[in-house]
């Protein structure tokens, strides 16, 4: 008996290390980073170059990932009532999580008293030092009309501009019409398909040979990070950091476990949280849901959803759609009127706090950790309070961006799972199979 316990406990040992082993790496790899940071202080910066490494290996690839992978998920689309399906079943997903996060963010931060208005003079001296770059940039934003922003974030005026990532959103609309493009041609379009996906494979493979690196990479990328950004939290925003990170992790654990039951009931949720663990550690490492997309598309997959909806999903989702993000806005809007002591107001204060939430995280474009954004100078300007707001938003962002991260991309996956379910039925992982 003890002998076939031993066995059995072995064999059930080496079915786990199969199934998480790169999790289960990475993990460790993470934990390992953050203890040297924590230990080590500023000097875990020296480090900082090994972590880049990776990461830019990731953000070399993103823009050939997302363009070729949208364009052979499209154009292999033969039968338009399903891309249409696809199409509309995401953007309903889409709106529908979305009003959820929303809903989140608002219940969660409304009888909670963020920060106190005593402390918003220290808060507003500690950020008066911010450098002329940043306000340089903010000047330049503001110059920009919402509508020219709206246009300057789907399309691009020269081509070589769709070669930047600073352009996603405008690679996805390229892509998807060239999708359309290749589907509309037919047998003439075949042999420029057939040359795509076998550059999407070799795209694949780079990212292989890329994650070999991942261990030491975000082991170090995190070291750094931990080392000079861990101990320089203000006391000002603890409660705001906390906080956040507690409704994040309820919200990661609650909302997504019941979207996965949604999607394939028990299956679903055990498919879910096997697989689900590899994207949110990157994301949680990175701070990038452009980073984590490679993951998050094969974390997709193993979770049976076809590679179509899952390449889609992921990429249209990376964009339009941030769980995080916009919990994140809600937690900026209702952090302003607690520090300058106002109040959100009746019904409609509620629904222009709700809106500005969903419009902000749609017009959110990606920009490196601390710095000033699209929405938040949307927020800012809906709720009628000075640009010098600007700074306060930026050091709240900066604080809740780790967990935001996760939820941004934990989400995408999740939605891939609910539109997997509603296109292709209740079966959709056997069908995968």
């Amino acid at each position: 008996m003890v002998f076939v316990a031993k066995l059995l406990g072995g064999s059930i040992m080496k079915k786990i290390w199969e199934n998480y082993k790169s999790t289960i790496i990475l993990l460790v790899a993470m934990i390992v980073g953050a203890i040297i940071g924590l230990v080590a202080g500023e000097k875990a910066t020296v480090l900082s170059p090994l972590g880049d490494l990776y990461i830019n290996l990731l953000m070399v690839v993103i823009v050939p990932l997302v363009f070729l992978t949208m364009v052979c998920s499209i154009a292999k689309m033969k039968q338009p009532k399903r891309l249409g399906k696809v199409m509309l079943t995401i953007v309903i997903v889409i709106i529908l999580t979305s009003i959820i996060s929303v809903l989140a963010g608002f219940l969660s931060t409304y009888f909670v008293k963020l920060v106190d208005t005593e402390d918003g003079e220290q808060i507003k001296a500690s950020l008066e030092l911010k450098d002329e770059a940043n306000r340089e940039t903010t000047e330049k934003k503001e110059e920009v009309s919402i509508p020219d922003q709206l246009v300057g974030l789907v399309t691009v005026n020269d081509f070589s501009k769709l070669l930047s990532r600073d352009n996603i959103i405008a690679i996805l609309v390229f892509a998807i019409l060239f999708g359309f493009a290749i589907n509309m041609a037919k047998e003439k379009g075949e042999p420029v398909l057939k040359f795509l996906e076998s550059a999407n494979e070799v795209v694949l493979n780079l990212i292989k040979i890329t994650s070999y690196y991942a261990p030491i990479g975000l082991a170090c990328y995190l070291a750094a990070l931990v080392g000079t950004f861990g101990a320089s939290i203000a006391i000002g925003y603890a409660k705001t950091f906390v906080y956040y990170n507690i409704v994040a992790i309820v919200f990661f654990v609650v909302v997504y476990t019941i979207y996965a039951f949604i999607a394939g009931k028990k299956k679903g949720v055990a498919t879910f949280w096997k697989h689900i663990l590899a994207p949110a550690a990157t994301a949680l490492a990175t701070c990038s849901s452009g980073a984590s997309i490679p993951v998050s598309m094969e974390a997709a997959e193993k979770m049976g959803v076809s590679d179509d909806i899952a390449a889609t999903t992921v990429s249209i989702g990376t964009n339009f759609h941030k769980d995080g993000s916009i919990i994140g806005s809600v937690f900026k809007m209702m952090f302003l009127i607690c520090l300058f002591g106002a109040s959100v107001g009746g019904g409609a204060g509620v629904l222009q706090i709700l809106g500005i939430a969903l419009l902000a995280t749609l017009l959110v474009t990606a920009v490196p950790i601390g710095g000033g954004t699209i929405s938040e100078m949307l927020i800012i300007s809906m709720l009628g309070y000075p640009v010098a707001a600007l700074p306060i938003l930026t050091m709240v962002a900066t604080i809740i961006d780790p967990l935001a991260t996760v939820l941004n991309v934990t989400g995408n996956t999740a939605n891939s799972m609910l539109v997997a379910r509603f296109v292709d039925g209740k079966d959709w992982m056997e069908k995968k199979k």
